[in-house]
């Protein structure tokens, strides 16, 4: 059914207005978002087909179905967006643009007062960044001496070991930096947040040449979709 036949009370933006973005479903505001749909497909059947858990053409090997979720949907970049039938430049764009605004709204909270006075929202923002990667990213956020975000940087790439990233790059750009304190990051592919042995290890030694030039490690945050796991909860850093 079209959006214009449903009861007003029904229609998502209506909706939304009277009672509030908590009462939508998934696909209702994102509906607001796509505004319209294609021939054959209203907008809100459109919205949840983009929802849908991804899947793949057996045949091809291509990626089919949905993105699997809001999360899944949103870290999506707008080349992954094209192969779906109906979004056109404009909608792909706003689309990219929501996440962009999330990650810009959770660093200038993170800019404005002490990372730990909320720590999920440091979790939240290393979501954003890397938790949708396909391949392994080593990141460091970079803190001043109250423990503000001065900035965050993908510092390497690959499967992560002591060998493959190094601590001579991470304390050159503390001290670029003029950090205090840093919180090292980075994603796994594979969906666990379960620190191995690599992990703890590279924590231990970026943490000994960090502390020669006196900044301190607070954290090491694994992130995958959905999650985050925090080594200094866990008593690992």
């Amino acid at each position: 059914m079209p959006l214009k036949d449903l009861p007003a009370d029904a229609q998502p933006r209506e909706k939304l207005l009277a009672r509030g973005p908590a009462a939508l479903a998934d696909a209702e505001l994102l509906a607001i978002l796509l505004r319209t749909g294609i021939v054959g497909k209203g907008v809100l059947q459109l919205a949840q087909e983009l929802l849908e858990p991804p899947a793949q053409d057996p045949s091809t090997g291509q990626p089919t179905g949905g993105f699997g979720g809001i999360a899944g949907l949103l870290h999506t970049s707008a080349a992954d967006l094209e192969r779906i039938k109906g979004l056109g430049p404009a909608k792909r764009a706003e689309l990219v643009a929501v996440l962009e605004l999330a990650r810009r709204a959770l660093a200038q909270q993170l800019r404005e007062r002490e990372v730990f006075d909320s720590p999920q929202a440091v979790k939240h923002y290393l979501q954003l960044h890397l938790a949708a990667k396909a391949h392994e990213v080593f990141a460091v956020l970079f803190l001043d001496s109250q423990h503000r975000l001065l900035a965050l940087e993908e510092l390497f790439r690959g499967t992560l070991t002591q060998t493959s990233v190094y601590p001579r790059e991470v304390v050159l750009r503390a001290l670029h930096h003029q950090a205090a304190a840093v919180v090292l990051a980075h994603n796994h592919p594979s969906g666990s947040v379960q620190p191995s042995r690599a992990d703890e290890a590279l924590t231990q030694t970026l943490k000994a040449a960090l502390a020669l030039v006196d900044v301190r490690v607070l954290d090491h945050v694994i992130v995958a979709p959905g999650q985050a796991l925090s080594m200094a909860e866990k008593g690992l850093v």
